[in-house]
């Protein structure tokens, strides 16, 4: 099953992050948790791009679901590009894509794949409302 990426998105970031030897799998190709990890990174550049500190406090930005649409394989070496985009903006939480592709064939999506992102108050473990710092970011 194919989850679709809404039309409705705004690229807010761009990295380019190499394909590790590691990453690869007994199949010689990057094993599939990886993408996830690949779009941890991407989404974590993003959001300390915006000044925000990850060190835990009372707050915290949590992703509570993801997915990811699987294109073609992907192997080392290789270098992707990782296009971060948002979607929905909720009272309590974003929605996240990432899509990638390699720099050789940057026409061609070798995945794509989001996350919903909630803002949650740590100390009841409950979201809360996006604080008007972030909101004024996320809409910007």
């Amino acid at each position: 099953m194919r989850i679709n990426i809404p039309s409705e998105k705004r690229v807010v970031h761009e990295t380019v992050m190499p394909i590790r030897w590691g990453d690869m799998d007994a199949f010689r190709h990057v094993n599939n948790t990886v993408y996830f990890r690949y779009m941890e990174q991407a989404r974590i550049e993003w959001i300390t791009s915006l000044g925000y500190d990850l060190t835990p406090g009372k707050e915290s930005m949590l992703m509570i679901n993801g997915f990811c649409n699987f294109f073609q394989q992907l192997s080392y070496p290789g270098e992707l590009i990782l296009k971060t985009a948002i979607g929905a903006i909720g009272n309590s939480s974003v929605d996240i894509f990432t899509t990638m592709y390699l720099t050789t064939n940057p026409e061609l999506i070798a995945a794509e794949g989001g996350a919903t992102m909630v803002w949650v108050d740590l100390t009841t473990n409950k979201s809360a409302p996006w604080p008007e710092h972030i909101l004024q970011i996320l809409h910007a």
